[in-house]
Protein backbone atom coordinates (compact mmCIF):
# COMPACT_ATOMS: atom_id res chain seq x y z
CA UNK A 1 0.00 0.00 0.00
CA UNK A 2 1.56 3.31 -1.13
CA UNK A 3 1.73 6.18 1.39
CA UNK A 4 -1.09 8.67 1.13
CA UNK A 5 -0.34 12.18 -0.15
CA UNK A 6 -0.51 14.78 2.59
CA UNK A 7 -2.95 17.64 2.07
CA UNK A 8 -1.69 21.18 2.68
CA UNK A 9 -3.95 23.76 4.26
CA UNK A 10 -3.95 26.95 6.36
CA UNK A 11 -6.54 29.29 7.81
CA UNK A 12 -6.08 31.47 4.77
CA UNK A 13 -6.22 28.58 2.32
CA UNK A 14 -8.47 25.81 3.84
CA UNK A 15 -9.29 22.62 1.99
CA UNK A 16 -12.94 21.94 1.02
CA UNK A 17 -14.55 19.32 3.26
CA UNK A 18 -15.36 17.18 0.24
CA UNK A 19 -11.69 17.05 -0.62
CA UNK A 20 -10.84 15.72 2.80
CA UNK A 21 -13.74 13.21 2.67
CA UNK A 22 -12.69 12.06 -0.81
CA UNK A 23 -9.13 11.65 0.39
CA UNK A 24 -10.27 9.57 3.36
CA UNK A 25 -12.37 7.38 1.07
CA UNK A 26 -9.40 6.93 -1.21
CA UNK A 27 -7.19 5.90 1.70
CA UNK A 28 -9.84 3.43 2.90
CA UNK A 29 -10.46 1.96 -0.54
CA UNK A 30 -6.73 1.45 -1.07
CA UNK A 31 -6.81 -0.87 1.96
CA UNK A 32 -9.03 -3.23 -0.09
CA UNK A 33 -10.30 -6.63 1.16
CA UNK A 34 -8.53 -8.18 4.11
CA UNK A 35 -8.86 -11.39 6.15
CA UNK A 36 -9.20 -10.78 9.88
CA UNK A 37 -9.46 -13.03 12.92
CA UNK A 38 -12.10 -12.04 15.45
CA UNK A 39 -14.88 -13.15 17.76
CA UNK A 40 -18.62 -12.64 17.17
CA UNK A 41 -20.00 -10.88 20.25
CA UNK A 42 -23.32 -9.74 18.78
CA UNK A 43 -25.47 -10.94 15.89
CA UNK A 44 -28.72 -9.40 14.65
CA UNK A 45 -30.62 -10.55 11.59
CA UNK A 46 -32.62 -8.07 9.57
CA UNK A 47 -35.44 -8.64 7.09
CA UNK A 48 -33.77 -6.89 4.16
CA UNK A 49 -31.39 -9.80 3.54
CA UNK A 50 -28.59 -8.49 5.75
CA UNK A 51 -27.34 -9.30 9.21
CA UNK A 52 -25.33 -6.96 11.44
CA UNK A 53 -22.39 -8.25 13.46
CA UNK A 54 -20.19 -6.90 16.18
CA UNK A 55 -16.69 -8.32 15.82
CA UNK A 56 -14.11 -8.07 18.59
CA UNK A 57 -10.37 -8.72 18.55
CA UNK A 58 -9.37 -11.97 20.26
CA UNK A 59 -6.91 -10.30 22.65
CA UNK A 60 -7.55 -6.55 22.73
CA UNK A 61 -10.67 -4.56 23.53
CA UNK A 62 -11.16 -3.54 19.91
CA UNK A 63 -14.52 -4.07 18.22
CA UNK A 64 -16.19 -2.93 15.00
CA UNK A 65 -19.68 -3.04 13.53
CA UNK A 66 -20.08 -4.94 10.26
CA UNK A 67 -22.86 -5.91 7.87
CA UNK A 68 -23.09 -9.33 6.30
CA UNK A 69 -25.47 -10.79 3.70
CA UNK A 70 -27.63 -13.53 5.17
CA UNK A 71 -26.48 -15.85 2.38
CA UNK A 72 -22.91 -15.57 3.67
CA UNK A 73 -24.12 -16.56 7.16
CA UNK A 74 -26.00 -19.56 5.76
CA UNK A 75 -22.89 -20.78 3.96
CA UNK A 76 -20.80 -20.38 7.12
CA UNK A 77 -23.27 -22.43 9.11
CA UNK A 78 -24.99 -21.59 12.38
CA UNK A 79 -23.15 -18.96 14.39
CA UNK A 80 -23.59 -18.15 18.04
CA UNK A 81 -22.25 -15.41 20.27
CA UNK A 82 -18.58 -15.91 21.25
CA UNK A 83 -17.86 -17.99 18.14
CA UNK A 84 -14.33 -17.43 16.84
CA UNK A 85 -14.24 -16.71 13.09
CA UNK A 86 -12.01 -15.59 10.27
CA UNK A 87 -13.72 -13.09 8.00
CA UNK A 88 -12.92 -11.45 4.70
CA UNK A 89 -14.03 -7.87 5.16
CA UNK A 90 -13.97 -4.71 3.09
CA UNK A 91 -13.99 -1.27 4.77
CA UNK A 92 -16.14 1.39 3.17
CA UNK A 93 -16.34 5.12 3.74
CA UNK A 94 -19.59 6.93 2.93
CA UNK A 95 -19.11 10.49 1.66
CA UNK A 96 -22.60 11.64 2.45
CA UNK A 97 -22.48 10.81 6.16
CA UNK A 98 -18.77 10.49 6.79
CA UNK A 99 -19.43 7.05 8.29
CA UNK A 100 -16.93 4.22 8.17
CA UNK A 101 -18.42 0.71 7.87
CA UNK A 102 -17.25 -2.84 7.25
CA UNK A 103 -18.83 -5.39 4.94
CA UNK A 104 -18.27 -9.11 5.53
CA UNK A 105 -17.75 -10.88 2.23
CA UNK A 106 -16.88 -14.33 3.59
CA UNK A 107 -17.06 -15.92 7.03
CA UNK A 108 -15.61 -19.13 8.43
CA UNK A 109 -15.91 -20.43 11.98
CA UNK A 110 -12.60 -21.55 13.51
CA UNK A 111 -11.71 -23.89 16.37
CA UNK A 112 -14.72 -25.04 18.35
CA UNK A 113 -17.01 -22.82 16.34
CA UNK A 114 -16.04 -24.64 13.15
CA UNK A 115 -16.71 -27.95 14.82
CA UNK A 116 -20.13 -26.78 16.05
CA UNK A 117 -21.00 -25.59 12.56
CA UNK A 118 -20.13 -29.01 11.14
CA UNK A 119 -22.25 -30.71 13.78
CA UNK A 120 -25.13 -28.38 13.06
CA UNK A 121 -24.99 -29.21 9.35
CA UNK A 122 -24.95 -32.94 10.15
CA UNK A 123 -27.88 -32.45 12.53
CA UNK A 124 -29.91 -30.68 9.85
CA UNK A 125 -29.22 -33.44 7.34
CA UNK A 126 -30.26 -36.20 9.74
CA UNK A 127 -33.33 -34.25 10.79
CA UNK A 128 -34.35 -33.87 7.14
CA UNK A 129 -34.17 -37.66 6.84
CA UNK A 130 -36.64 -37.97 9.73
CA UNK A 131 -34.26 -39.68 12.18
CA UNK A 132 -35.37 -37.35 14.99
CA UNK A 133 -39.08 -37.72 14.34
CA UNK A 134 -40.99 -38.37 17.60
CA UNK A 135 -43.04 -41.12 15.90
CA UNK A 136 -39.85 -43.19 15.67
CA UNK A 137 -39.36 -43.14 19.44
CA UNK A 138 -39.91 -46.55 21.03
CA UNK A 139 -41.47 -46.68 24.51
CA UNK A 140 -39.40 -48.00 27.39
CA UNK A 141 -40.61 -51.08 29.31
CA UNK A 142 -41.95 -50.38 32.78
CA UNK A 143 -39.65 -52.91 34.48
CA UNK A 144 -37.04 -54.34 32.08
CA UNK A 145 -35.77 -57.81 32.87
CA UNK A 146 -32.27 -57.05 31.56
CA UNK A 147 -30.71 -53.64 30.89
CA UNK A 148 -27.82 -53.20 28.50
CA UNK A 149 -25.18 -50.61 29.43
CA UNK A 150 -22.50 -49.24 27.10
CA UNK A 151 -19.95 -47.10 28.94
CA UNK A 152 -16.29 -46.69 29.74
CA UNK A 153 -14.66 -49.26 32.01
CA UNK A 154 -14.47 -48.15 35.64
CA UNK A 155 -15.92 -44.71 34.91
CA UNK A 156 -18.07 -42.61 37.22
CA UNK A 157 -20.86 -42.88 34.65
CA UNK A 158 -20.87 -46.70 34.99
CA UNK A 159 -20.91 -46.47 38.76
CA UNK A 160 -23.71 -43.89 38.78
CA UNK A 161 -25.95 -45.99 36.54
CA UNK A 162 -25.39 -49.29 38.36
CA UNK A 163 -25.60 -47.97 41.90
CA UNK A 164 -28.64 -45.75 41.39
CA UNK A 165 -30.51 -48.43 39.45
CA UNK A 166 -29.86 -51.09 42.12
CA UNK A 167 -30.75 -48.65 44.86
CA UNK A 168 -34.13 -48.12 43.23
CA UNK A 169 -34.73 -51.75 42.25
CA UNK A 170 -32.33 -54.21 43.91
CA UNK A 171 -33.24 -57.11 41.59
CA UNK A 172 -32.32 -55.25 38.41
CA UNK A 173 -30.00 -57.14 36.04
CA UNK A 174 -27.42 -55.47 33.76
CA UNK A 175 -25.47 -56.61 30.72
CA UNK A 176 -22.49 -54.22 30.65
CA UNK A 177 -20.29 -53.68 27.58
CA UNK A 178 -17.20 -51.51 27.99
CA UNK A 179 -16.06 -49.28 25.15
CA UNK A 180 -13.91 -46.24 24.59
CA UNK A 181 -15.96 -43.09 25.13
CA UNK A 182 -13.41 -40.59 23.81
CA UNK A 183 -11.11 -40.43 20.82
CA UNK A 184 -11.26 -41.45 17.19
CA UNK A 185 -12.00 -45.14 17.90
CA UNK A 186 -14.73 -44.48 20.45
CA UNK A 187 -17.63 -44.32 17.98
CA UNK A 188 -16.70 -47.68 16.44
CA UNK A 189 -16.44 -49.45 19.79
CA UNK A 190 -19.73 -47.99 20.99
CA UNK A 191 -21.40 -49.15 17.77
CA UNK A 192 -20.02 -52.68 18.22
CA UNK A 193 -21.24 -52.86 21.84
CA UNK A 194 -24.64 -51.51 20.79
CA UNK A 195 -24.97 -54.14 18.04
CA UNK A 196 -24.07 -56.95 20.47
CA UNK A 197 -26.62 -55.87 23.07
CA UNK A 198 -29.31 -55.19 20.44
CA UNK A 199 -28.92 -58.76 19.15
CA UNK A 200 -29.51 -60.20 22.65
CA UNK A 201 -33.27 -60.93 22.98
CA UNK A 202 -33.06 -60.74 26.78
CA UNK A 203 -31.96 -57.09 26.70
CA UNK A 204 -35.04 -54.86 26.77
CA UNK A 205 -33.42 -51.42 26.91
CA UNK A 206 -29.89 -50.10 26.28
CA UNK A 207 -28.20 -47.16 28.04
CA UNK A 208 -25.25 -45.37 26.42
CA UNK A 209 -23.52 -43.34 29.14
CA UNK A 210 -20.46 -41.21 29.81
CA UNK A 211 -19.61 -38.16 31.90
CA UNK A 212 -19.39 -34.58 30.73
CA UNK A 213 -16.62 -33.05 28.67
CA UNK A 214 -15.76 -30.58 25.97
CA UNK A 215 -17.24 -30.55 22.51
CA UNK A 216 -14.21 -32.48 21.23
CA UNK A 217 -14.51 -35.05 24.04
CA UNK A 218 -18.20 -35.71 23.23
CA UNK A 219 -17.65 -35.73 19.46
CA UNK A 220 -17.91 -39.56 19.11
CA UNK A 221 -21.52 -39.37 20.28
CA UNK A 222 -22.34 -37.15 17.31
CA UNK A 223 -20.76 -39.56 14.83
CA UNK A 224 -23.04 -40.15 11.84
CA UNK A 225 -22.44 -43.92 11.87
CA UNK A 226 -23.38 -44.20 15.54
CA UNK A 227 -26.46 -42.04 15.03
CA UNK A 228 -27.70 -44.24 12.21
CA UNK A 229 -26.97 -47.40 14.23
CA UNK A 230 -29.06 -46.11 17.14
CA UNK A 231 -31.88 -45.17 14.76
CA UNK A 232 -31.89 -48.70 13.32
CA UNK A 233 -31.69 -50.49 16.69
CA UNK A 234 -34.53 -52.85 17.61
CA UNK A 235 -34.12 -52.20 21.33
CA UNK A 236 -35.05 -48.81 22.87
CA UNK A 237 -31.92 -46.71 23.48
CA UNK A 238 -31.39 -44.19 26.26
CA UNK A 239 -28.76 -41.48 25.79
CA UNK A 240 -27.01 -40.39 29.02
CA UNK A 241 -24.09 -38.34 27.76
CA UNK A 242 -22.48 -35.58 29.79
CA UNK A 243 -24.28 -33.11 31.99
CA UNK A 244 -27.49 -31.13 31.51
CA UNK A 245 -26.06 -28.47 29.08
CA UNK A 246 -24.33 -31.08 26.88
CA UNK A 247 -26.36 -32.28 23.92
CA UNK A 248 -24.65 -34.44 21.32
CA UNK A 249 -26.66 -35.58 18.34
CA UNK A 250 -27.15 -38.96 20.06
CA UNK A 251 -29.60 -37.22 22.42
CA UNK A 252 -31.83 -36.35 19.46
CA UNK A 253 -32.00 -39.80 17.87
CA UNK A 254 -32.24 -41.82 21.09
CA UNK A 255 -35.65 -43.01 22.24
CA UNK A 256 -35.10 -41.18 25.53
CA UNK A 257 -32.64 -38.49 26.53
CA UNK A 258 -31.42 -38.53 30.14
CA UNK A 259 -29.69 -35.41 31.42
CA UNK A 260 -27.04 -37.44 33.32
CA UNK A 261 -26.15 -41.10 33.88
CA UNK A 262 -27.86 -40.88 37.27
CA UNK A 263 -31.00 -39.58 35.59
CA UNK A 264 -30.85 -42.51 33.15
CA UNK A 265 -30.93 -44.98 36.04
CA UNK A 266 -33.97 -43.21 37.47
CA UNK A 267 -35.77 -43.15 34.13
CA UNK A 268 -35.15 -46.81 33.20
CA UNK A 269 -36.12 -48.64 36.41
CA UNK A 270 -38.92 -47.75 38.82
CA UNK A 271 -38.32 -46.99 42.48
CA UNK A 272 -39.37 -50.07 44.50
CA UNK A 273 -40.22 -48.00 47.57
CA UNK A 274 -42.21 -45.51 45.53
CA UNK A 275 -44.02 -48.30 43.68
CA UNK A 276 -44.86 -50.00 46.98
CA UNK A 277 -46.19 -46.71 48.28
CA UNK A 278 -48.27 -46.25 45.12
CA UNK A 279 -49.62 -49.81 45.50
CA UNK A 280 -50.53 -49.06 49.12
CA UNK A 281 -52.21 -45.83 48.06
CA UNK A 282 -54.07 -47.64 45.27
CA UNK A 283 -55.26 -50.32 47.69
CA UNK A 284 -56.37 -47.63 50.13
CA UNK A 285 -58.26 -45.82 47.38
CA UNK A 286 -59.79 -49.11 46.23
CA UNK A 287 -60.85 -49.97 49.79
CA UNK A 288 -62.44 -46.55 50.24
CA UNK A 289 -64.15 -46.87 46.88
CA UNK A 290 -65.58 -50.31 47.76
CA UNK A 291 -66.71 -49.08 51.18
CA UNK A 292 -68.31 -46.03 49.60
CA UNK A 293 -70.07 -48.21 47.03
CA UNK A 294 -71.36 -50.56 49.71
CA UNK A 295 -72.46 -47.63 51.85
CA UNK A 296 -74.30 -46.03 48.96
CA UNK A 297 -75.94 -49.35 48.11
CA UNK A 298 -77.01 -49.74 51.77
CA UNK A 299 -78.44 -46.22 51.78
CA UNK A 300 -80.33 -46.95 48.58
CA UNK A 301 -81.64 -50.23 50.03
CA UNK A 302 -82.74 -48.44 53.23
CA UNK A 303 -84.47 -45.78 51.14
CA UNK A 304 -86.26 -48.47 49.18
CA UNK A 305 -87.27 -50.31 52.33
CA UNK A 306 -88.64 -47.09 53.83
CA UNK A 307 -91.08 -46.62 50.99
CA UNK A 308 -94.72 -47.37 51.88
CA UNK A 309 -95.09 -49.95 49.17
CA UNK A 310 -92.37 -52.06 50.77
CA UNK A 311 -93.38 -51.39 54.37
CA UNK A 312 -96.98 -52.53 53.60
CA UNK A 313 -96.87 -54.53 50.36
CA UNK A 314 -100.64 -55.33 50.55
CA UNK A 315 -101.65 -51.68 51.00
CA UNK A 316 -102.19 -51.27 47.29
CA UNK A 317 -104.12 -54.50 47.13
CA UNK A 318 -106.21 -53.45 50.13
CA UNK A 319 -107.02 -50.19 48.43
CA UNK A 320 -108.08 -52.03 45.28
CA UNK A 321 -110.04 -54.53 47.38
CA UNK A 322 -111.93 -51.68 49.02
CA UNK A 323 -112.63 -50.18 45.62
CA UNK A 324 -113.76 -53.61 44.41
CA UNK A 325 -116.18 -53.94 47.38
CA UNK A 326 -117.55 -50.46 46.69
CA UNK A 327 -117.94 -51.24 43.01
CA UNK A 328 -119.60 -54.58 43.82
CA UNK A 329 -122.06 -52.93 46.25
CA UNK A 330 -122.76 -50.27 43.70
CA UNK A 331 -123.36 -52.93 41.02
CA UNK A 332 -125.63 -54.90 43.36
CA UNK A 333 -127.69 -51.79 44.18
CA UNK A 334 -127.85 -50.89 40.52
CA UNK A 335 -129.06 -54.40 39.66
CA UNK A 336 -131.63 -54.38 42.46
CA UNK A 337 -132.85 -50.95 41.39
CA UNK A 338 -133.04 -52.17 37.82
CA UNK A 339 -134.93 -55.33 38.85
CA UNK A 340 -137.32 -53.32 41.02
CA UNK A 341 -137.95 -50.96 38.17
CA UNK A 342 -138.49 -53.88 35.80
CA UNK A 343 -140.83 -55.64 38.27
CA UNK A 344 -142.81 -52.45 38.71
CA UNK A 345 -143.06 -52.01 34.98
CA UNK A 346 -144.03 -55.65 34.55
CA UNK A 347 -146.74 -55.31 37.20
CA UNK A 348 -148.13 -52.23 35.51
CA UNK A 349 -148.03 -53.91 32.13
CA UNK A 350 -149.72 -57.00 33.51
CA UNK A 351 -152.44 -54.88 35.12
CA UNK A 352 -152.96 -53.06 31.86
CA UNK A 353 -153.11 -56.35 29.99
CA UNK A 354 -155.50 -57.77 32.51
CA UNK A 355 -157.66 -54.66 32.26
CA UNK A 356 -157.85 -55.17 28.52
CA UNK A 357 -158.32 -58.97 28.56
CA UNK A 358 -161.77 -60.67 28.09
CA UNK A 359 -161.43 -62.28 31.49
CA UNK A 360 -161.63 -58.90 33.15
CA UNK A 361 -164.71 -58.18 31.17
CA UNK A 362 -166.21 -61.47 32.20
CA UNK A 363 -165.40 -60.75 35.85
CA UNK A 364 -167.43 -57.59 35.64
CA UNK A 365 -170.54 -59.68 34.76
CA UNK A 366 -170.30 -60.04 31.05
CA UNK A 367 -170.44 -63.32 29.10
CA UNK A 368 -169.21 -64.48 25.72
CA UNK A 369 -171.67 -66.38 23.57
CA UNK A 370 -170.32 -68.97 21.23
CA UNK A 371 -172.26 -70.84 18.58
CA UNK A 372 -171.86 -74.49 17.84
CA UNK A 373 -168.67 -73.72 15.86
CA UNK A 374 -167.19 -71.76 18.81
CA UNK A 375 -167.59 -68.55 16.86
CA UNK A 376 -168.45 -65.60 19.09
CA UNK A 377 -171.96 -64.30 18.61
CA UNK A 378 -171.80 -60.55 18.19
CA UNK A 379 -175.16 -59.87 16.51
CA UNK A 380 -178.72 -61.20 16.89
CA UNK A 381 -178.76 -62.01 13.23
CA UNK A 382 -176.30 -64.82 13.83
CA UNK A 383 -178.78 -66.90 15.86
CA UNK A 384 -182.32 -68.17 15.59
CA UNK A 385 -184.77 -69.10 18.19
CA UNK A 386 -184.14 -72.51 19.50
CA UNK A 387 -180.34 -72.44 18.74
CA UNK A 388 -178.13 -73.82 21.43
CA UNK A 389 -175.28 -71.54 22.54
CA UNK A 390 -172.46 -71.79 25.00
CA UNK A 391 -172.01 -68.89 27.37
CA UNK A 392 -168.48 -68.36 28.80
CA UNK A 393 -168.56 -66.68 32.15
CA UNK A 394 -165.78 -65.58 34.49
CA UNK A 395 -165.75 -68.83 36.42
CA UNK A 396 -166.84 -71.34 33.75
CA UNK A 397 -169.06 -72.19 30.75
CA UNK A 398 -172.73 -73.07 30.48
CA UNK A 399 -175.03 -74.14 27.63
CA UNK A 400 -178.12 -72.01 26.90
CA UNK A 401 -180.86 -72.06 24.32
CA UNK A 402 -182.20 -69.05 22.41
CA UNK A 403 -185.84 -68.59 23.35
CA UNK A 404 -186.43 -65.31 21.66
CA UNK A 405 -184.42 -62.94 19.45
CA UNK A 406 -184.96 -59.22 19.76
CA UNK A 407 -183.17 -56.51 17.87
CA UNK A 408 -181.57 -53.52 19.70
CA UNK A 409 -183.51 -50.40 19.59
CA UNK A 410 -181.22 -47.40 19.65
CA UNK A 411 -177.79 -47.13 21.32
CA UNK A 412 -177.34 -47.94 24.94
CA UNK A 413 -174.22 -47.89 27.09
CA UNK A 414 -173.00 -50.60 29.30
Amino acid sequence: MSPARKLTSSPEQPQPLRTVAQAVRGWVERLGEVWVEAQVIELNRRRNGYAFLTLRDLTEEVSVQASCPVAVLDIAGPLTVDTAVVARIRPRYWLGSGRLSYEVLELRPTGEGRLLAHLEQLKRMLQAEGLFDPVRKKPLPFLPGTIGLVTGAGTAAERDVLENARRRWPAVHFEVRHALVQGQHAAGEVMAALAELDADPAVEVIIIARGGGSVEDLLPFSDEGLIRAVAAARTPVVSAIGHEPDQPILDLVADLRASTPTDAAKRVVPDAAAEAERVAQARSRLTRAVERTVRLAGDQLAALRSRPVLQAPTATLDLHAERLVLLRDRARRAIEQRLTAERTGLTHARERIRAMSPQSTLERGYAILLDGDDVPVTAVAQVDEGDGLRARLADGTMVVQVVEVEGREGDWDV
